[in-house]
């Protein structure tokens, strides 16, 4: 295996690019009209929109396709994986367990997902308050697949066995006697080398930070420079049987074959600054004038639920299937963005000011709060459209590895 690299710091500002494709990420911008190397610009929120400056985390992408591009997630076996609490009666009595027992491969091959067990945990998932500590057992690697939490953030502590990471951000190697964090909405995909065993702790709406530091002085605990970010790295390959994303939301387990706020009115606000129960927000008539940039709303992962209804018109990014009266929800950290053809035209179109949304009112709830749907609106109002995913199956790639130059309008 070829030495992976890293960068130091935690929580740092930090930027990498894979060595293949120099120049890939857009200068002095975020979101170009059209990216280098004609890639899709994708941001992936740790913290609400509106967190100050100290607590804001948000992360861009630059993709070969948007997330956004799976075909419906359905619900799949959770094995072990719980978040009741409510299961056995308590019980406040000391408790010990013997060593977990790792199942052999020769017997029955386990991944990563599917050797996730839950042992113990508080609180609740959506109203991103709590833990959970699990045991991950394993003997086989993540074969065209991947995982991804929209519940909390993961600690992976190995205890037998190495991992070889694949995120988003590129790879890294967790040996026993190091650990890592992989943040909520990020996906991953894990090598195993042998009968693994390990434990996770996971913690719902927060994120791991180091501790202050105070009395102790400026020299204890662990540091900035102890930890590593890995260096972006990508993989373009076709899957003939189809390449599986599994996420874990509201704890249970859904599977699916992967082919911002604008003017705030009102806010209920939480107990976390910048973090809110409900935002009122609305998407009025307005001048687009951004100069270089894509300009309707971006493909986003966010940590935040947003439902968004129509008063009146045409949302732009949606031109023909949002429509009012009706209503979308996007949950937390599931993808989403403009359809095919908005891309497309917006990629293309001369950049000059112009008007936005005349005659159009739309407007979105976003929360905290990880919402449940119920089954009036799933089933007995029929009036779900069980035809929305396929807004973006039109999306195709346009990476051209060889060439930075955009292939622009």
């Amino acid at each position: 295996m070829a030495e992976l690299k890293y960068i130091s710091g935690f929580g740092n500002e930090c930027t990498s690019e894979d060595p293949r494709c120099p120049g890939s990420l857009p200068e002095g911008q975020n979101n170009p009209q059209v990216c280098p190397y004609n890639l899709y610009a994708e941001q992936l929120s740790g913290s609400a929109f509106t967190c100050p400056r100290s607590t804001n985390k948000r992360s861009w992408l630059y993709r070969i396709l948007p997330s956004v591009t799976h075909k419906p997630f359905e619900s799949i076996d959770q094995g072990h994986l719980t978040s009741n609490w409510d299961e056995v009666e308590p019980d406040p009595n000391q408790l010990r367990w013997k060593p977990f027992e790792t199942p052999k491969a020769s017997q029955k091959k386990v991944d990563f997902v599917r050797g996730l067990h839950t042992l113990c945990g508080a609180g609740d998932i959506r109203s991103n308050n709590g833990l959970a500590v699990h045991i991950f057992l394993c003997n086989i690697s993540m074969e065209n697949k991947c995982f991804y939490n929209s519940d909390g953030d993961f600690l992976i502590v190995p205890q037998k066995g190495k991992l070889l990471i694949y995120t988003e951000f590129g790879k890294i190697l967790v040996e026993p006697n190091e650990i890592c964090v992989i943040q909520r909405g990020m996906r991953f995909s894990i090598d195993v080398f042998e009968e693994t065993r390990g434990y996770i702790l996971e913690v719902y709406g927060v994120h791991f930070e180091l501790p202050d530091l105070g009395p102790i002085g400026a020299n204890g605990l662990a540091n900035p420079r102890d930890f590593l970010i890995p260096v972006a790295w990508y993989e373009d390959r076709q899957v003939p049987g189809g390449y599986t994303v599994i996420n874990k939301y509201q704890g249970k387990l859904f599977a699916a074959k992967q082919d911002p706020s604008i003017f705030t009115v009102l806010t209920a606000k939480s107990m976390r600054p910048g973090v809110a129960i409900a935002d009122f927000v609305i998407f009025p008539p307005r001048w687009g004038v951004a100069d270089k940039t894509f300009r309707p709303p971006y493909y986003h992962r966010n940590c935040m639920s947003e439902f968004m209804g129509l008063i009146k018109g045409h949302y732009e990014a949606k031109p023909g299937g949002f429509l009012p009266g009706g209503g979308s929800l996007h949950s937390a950290m599931t993808p989403h963005g403009p359809d095919a053809d908005c891309f497309e035209k917006a990629s293309k179109a001369k950049l000059e000011p112009e008007r936005i949304a005349d005659g159009t009112m739309a407007f979105m709830f976003e929360s905290s709060l990880s919402l449940a749907v119920t089954k009036w609106g799933l089933k007995a109002s029929n009036c779900l459209d069980e035809n929305y995913y396929k807004c973006w199956e039109p999306l195709k790639s346009h990476f051209t590895p060889k060439s930075k130059k955009p292939a622009g309008p």
